[in-house]
């Protein structure tokens, strides 16, 4: 969601090393590890031919890495696994995602309409991976490598949003900090900002700007978002560092659904806010 340390743009989940999708990863990595040894290959030699390191292979066998579709289809095919690995695709689809996300992942996944207000980070569907990768070692306690890497292929992979058919309806409101922040470096913010500027010509997609010297601003209580699911009633979703909070409550609804009209009311047009990041863009 919104904000350090939240689901959706922060830089904190859920470790994956819990339940059913721990379970599933350390399976699909023994699959994978018969496979490879059937076939007579060293991790490094199958690396190799499927273009990925060895200790990334590793790290898939021994169930601490997820991995993507593409990993599991070359790997089906270079060890003529017949399509018994790359069936493992759909489980896999679920346990990329923290315990913590999975609900959220579902609902983005399910929503025809979301809207988003974020003010201290970019909004998680609209990091590129290298700002997604910086927010995540800005984590405190820190985080391993490997537990940065599973966080950002599952932020990335919640942007699959973006390639659904039929297109939802996607608003965003980044309060004016969040993309003068630098954060990861001067060029990690040139490629976010870009990306904005890409995503923001999508005919399905919003993106404002709240300028910092608004005196008026009703997004001052924090970040939030809300989504409407295909089937079902409209959602909100709230963040308070490590802790969220799903509002189904009609009443409260309409209050945070007021709340992001004004906001969107205050900030800048989707016009006006295009040209403000190409602008800032410039002097990045």
């Amino acid at each position: 969601m919104t904000g350090a340390g939240q689901l959706g743009n922060g830089a904190e989940e859920q470790d994956w090393d819990e339940g059913d999708a721990s379970e599933v990863l350390k399976t699909v990595g023994k699959q994978l590890k018969l496979w490879r040894e059937r076939a007579g290959l060293t991790q490094a030699e199958f690396g190799k031919k499927i273009d990925y390191g060895e200790e990334q292979v590793s790290s898939v066998e021994r169930g601490r890495r997820v991995p993507k579709p593409e990993f599991l289809n070359a790997a089906d095919e270079v060890l003529g696994a017949g399509g018994l690995l790359a069936a493992m695709k759909e489980d896999v689809k679920q346990a990329r995602y923290p315990k913590k996300v999975r609900e959220l992942a579902r609902l983005e996944a399910e929503a025809v309409e979301l809207g988003a207000y974020a003010n201290s980070v970019v909004h998680g569907l609209l990091q590129t991976e290298d700002y997604a990768g910086a927010v995540f070692r800005l984590v405190r306690p820190l985080l391993d490598e490997e537990a940065i890497e599973r966080r950002v292929a599952a932020r990335m992979a919640r942007q699959e949003i973006f390639n659904r058919l039929p297109a939802p309806i996607l608003s965003f409101v980044q309060d004016e900090v969040t993309l003068r922040r630098p954060v990861g470096g001067r060029m990690v913010l040139q490629g976010q900002l870009e990306r904005l500027l890409e995503v923001g010509q999508l005919r399905n997609v919003e993106i404002q700007v709240m300028p910092t010297d608004r005196e008026d601003h009703a997004g001052l209580s924090g970040p939030f978002q809300l989504l409407e699911p295909h089937h079902g009633p409209k959602v909100g979703q709230i963040e308070v560092q490590q802790f969220s909070r799903v509002i189904t409550d009609r009443k409260e609804l309409r209050v945070f659904e007021a709340r992001y009209g004004i906001i969107r009311a205050q900030a800048l047009t989707p016009q006006e806010s295009l040209a403000f990041i190409e602008k800032l863009r410039g002097e990045v």
